[in-house]
């Protein structure tokens, strides 16, 4: 145990100075040392934004045993606090959220519903789907992905949660590309209640683009955020503030 109180301290450390990668290599060799419960143990006891410093640096070209053995529970908190890097892309965001829910053996549902079972969870997935805004909108509507078309008319949200309990158009088998589709479809026929206030969120977002506002964060205080510039690559992270950690706990 005080092993891993000392890696506990040791990782924090790193993660505060900005080296991420030394911080994962930590955690590996913790695993690759005493197995993946160790680690899992560890993990239990950082901060969700520690964990979030580590996962959201996902590499697709090598594996992540962070990403590996990160719980639902775990993955919900640090999502929900990812807002805090000024990621206007979200590209790190959703490498990391591909990275986890469809990692082999896991159940995506059980990401999601832990997901939905925080505040922030719906602002944490409309900006996963930021670059997809009309083909999400079409998805409600219809049950496919095709655009909707200029003069269709979006459901009202009583609309949007009764076609949500619709049988699917579309077999999971048909868009299961470990990638946004996939999300989606989990997302409106498992979570129903989750892709509503996904897409009612992304309306908000885009009204406030359309209107010159912040559409990432037009509810937020921009004082918490951070260029990416910073924090890609694993040069630095965000200081959390206190309510952002007690909201994701």
């Amino acid at each position: 145990m005080n092993n891993h109180l000392a890696l506990i301290a040791k990782t924090q450390s790193l993660i505060a100075a900005g080296d991420i990668v030394g911080a994962e290599s930590a955690l590996t060799e913790l695993a690759d040392a005493e197995g993946d419960r160790a680690l899992m143990v560890v993990l239990e006891q950082l901060a969700p934004k520690d964990i979030l410093a580590v996962i959201r640096e996902y590499d697709q070209s090598k594996e992540s045993i962070v990403n590996l053995l990160v719980t639902p529970a775990q993955f919900a908190q640090a999502l929900v606090i990812e807002k805090q890097y000024k990621d206007l892309t979200h590209t790190h965001l959703r490498g990391m959220v591909n990275s986890i829910i469809f990692r082999d053996s896991a159940d995506p549902v059980e990401f999601l519903t832990a997901v939905s079972e925080l505040d922030g969870g719906s602002t944490a997935m409309a900006n996963y789907f930021s670059e997809k805004w009309a083909r999400i909108e079409a998805f409600a509507r219809t049950g496919t992905f095709d655009s909707v078309e200029e003069d269709g008319e979006m459901l009202s949200e009583t609309a949007l949660l009764a076609s949500a309990y619709a049988s699917p158009r579309l077999e999971l088998d048909e868009v299961a590309d470990g990638d946004w589709m996939q999300l989606a479809w989990h997302l409106r026929y498992e979570c129903p209640d989750l892709f509503t206030e996904t897409v009612l969120v992304m309306r908000a977002q885009a009204r406030a683009q359309a209107l010159g506002l912040d559409s990432e964060d037009y509810q937020d205080d921009e004082d918490t955020r951070i260029e990416t510039s910073e924090t890609d690559r694993g040069r630095a992270t965000p200081a959390a503030r206190e309510d952002d950690e007690e909201s994701a706990i």
